[in-house]
């Protein structure tokens, strides 16, 4: 039998996608029941409005001050009646109507945790971002497949265990047990989800990465909020104990020569662009490029502070 499951999102002014979310939830083909659980932290747009055009949808409101990555999640899965807790973010759009069977199908293997789900990039999104996000999830597996992660007696900067220990909650599954047993998010400033991987890898048991599970999620945006979300990752992953390689401006430079010329050859074959497009993205991806360079420098140079505000 399938498992009963709860897809959680965690919301916060989520108009733009939430919308295209919960339709597409609501043409789910599951063979078990599952329910939607909103989480929404003080949105002043028209996100409550949209969800409660749905009214299968159980809706939870916290204040914006209560929310925490890690913190909102553990409540989720308190709030959850499904074995399985899906979590998506608000801008995270499942695509095709078995999304949610091949997201819970790897917990078929009893030594599965938590499932990662494939991420492609919006149409809409600068090819460097379009081919770093297939960069990182063809490290997984293939796309279609399912894959199964452990990093048994890997070091603790191996590849093996890089790889084993990623995740990303944007669209990810973890069982309720865990979550509220042995394995709860932490209540972090940011990169909740890369602390969840390795503490689910720490402890011996099993990441699947579904393949066959994807979602449409990007942040894309102006070149400034951009190069922003590049420079809060970093500090993040940075605040989490991770290895970020401080870099000169001859190699940030460096950098941007080599991948604007890569991706340059890249957009000209790429199928997902007409000719105006392509020529559009010929002249603005090294611009992007630029801006992510010298985001990466700054924020691999910048100190830390004792905490990094929370943003829902």
């Amino acid at each position: 039998m399938s498992p009963r499951v709860t897809v959680a999102i965690l919301t916060f002014n989520g108009e733009k996608h939430i919308g295209d979310i919960l339709s597409a939830l609501e043409v789910q083909q599951y063979d078990g029941e599952f329910d939607v659980l909103v989480i929404d932290s003080g949105s002043s747009d028209h996100t409550l409005e949209i969800i409660a055009s749905h009214p299968s949808v159980r809706l939870h409101e916290i204040p914006n001050a209560e929310f925490g990555h890690g913190r909102t999640r553990n409540l989720a899965a308190r709030l959850a009646t499904g074995d399985i807790v899906v979590y998506l973010t608000h801008d995270a759009v499942p695509l095709g109507v078995r999304w949610l069977e091949a997201m819970v199908a790897p917990f078929n293997h009893d030594e599965v945790a938590a499932v990662l789900g494939r991420q492609v990039a919006r149409a809409s999104a600068p090819p460097l971002l379009k081919y770093d996000i297939d960069r990182v999830f063809q490290r997984q597996g293939r796309a279609g497949d399912v894959t199964l992660h452990r990093a048994d007696g890997a070091g603790t900067e191996s590849p093996i265990r890089r790889i084993a220990t990623f995740y990303s909650d944007s669209a990810a599954a973890a069982r309720r047990k865990i979550l509220l047993g042995p394995i709860p998010y932490s209540d972090v400033a940011y990169a909740e989800d890369q602390v969840f991987g390795r503490a689910v890898i720490d402890a011996g048991l099993t990441k699947a990465y579904a393949g066959n599970a994807t979602v449409e999620h990007s942040n894309d945006g102006t070149l400034r909020e951009f190069g922003e979300r590049i420079a809060a990752d970093l500090i993040g992953l940075r605040s989490i104990g991770t290895e970020v390689p401080t870099v000169s401006r001859f190699v940030a430079f460096r950098q941007w020569v080599k991948w604007s010329i890569v991706d340059t050859g890249r957009i000209l074959v790429d199928p997902g662009y007409g000719l105006g497009r392509s020529l559009y993205w010929l002249v603005m991806n090294p611009i992007y490029h630029a801006v992510k360079w010298s985001s990466y420098r700054r924020a691999s140079l910048q100190p830390l502070n004792p905490a990094v505000p929370d943003e829902a």
